[in-house]
């Protein structure tokens, strides 16, 4: 299999969730990786939302890079058929690695995990620990009542805009995917997050 062309880190839920269109999303994204020649990076797991994106891009033709801990092989079934499936001891030691193999973050629907590993990625980009593009895909308004949260946050004086440009999102899978790859470029250098946490 050739090089590929960038590589995607997808956080999402380990549950299918209980609209069709989140699914839908997943296997969309999954599909635009592996016909575009890239590589997803994700959680590892083979349910929920985690199974469908990295089968689908695993059917498109892209490969699948899992993470995942030894405490969670077995609650959520790790996916025996990435590509490479490194299993670790920490979910520190999970999070850095599917930072330093990607170029580019893009948050599905989810919960509690997704919504931490996206904000902490988020952090990191705001204090400089990496420059890669951010993005969350909002699929059937899953994500309205965050984005309006966030942006009262800004209204209250917490965050800046600034802080919310660096957060690409859409509800547009392939304009949104589209994007965060023009964004990374080729040149990333790979990200210093084993001295952050």
């Amino acid at each position: 299999m050739a090089e590929p062309a960038f590589s995607v880190c997808v956080y999402c839920g380990s549950r299918p969730g209980e609209n069709p269109a989140f699914a839908e999303a997943a296997q969309a994204v999954g599909t635009w990786i592996g016909h575009h020649g890239g590589q997803l990076v994700y959680g590892g797991g083979r349910s929920g939302l985690m199974g469908t994106v990295a089968e689908a891009t695993r059917q498109a033709g892209g490969r699948v890079v899992g993470v995942i801990p030894q405490a969670l092989v077995d609650k959520e079934l790790a996916n025996r058929l990435c590509d490479e499936l490194h299993i670790v001891q920490t979910m520190h030691e999970r999070k850095a690695m599917m930072a330093e193999r990607s170029d580019a973050f893009l948050a599905l629907p989810g919960g509690i995990g997704t919504f931490e590993e996206l904000f902490e990625v988020w952090t990191w980009r705001q204090l400089g620990y990496h420059d890669k593009p951010l993005g969350l895909l909002n699929v059937a308004g899953y994500y309205d009542a965050l984005m309006g949260f966030l942006n009262h946050s800004v209204a209250s004086g917490f965050m800046g805009e600034w802080q919310m440009g660096l957060l690409h999102a859409s509800a547009d899978t392939e304009a949104l995917l589209r994007t965060l790859v023009q964004s990374a470029g080729p040149d990333h250098a790979p990200v210093p997050l084993r001295d952050v946490i």
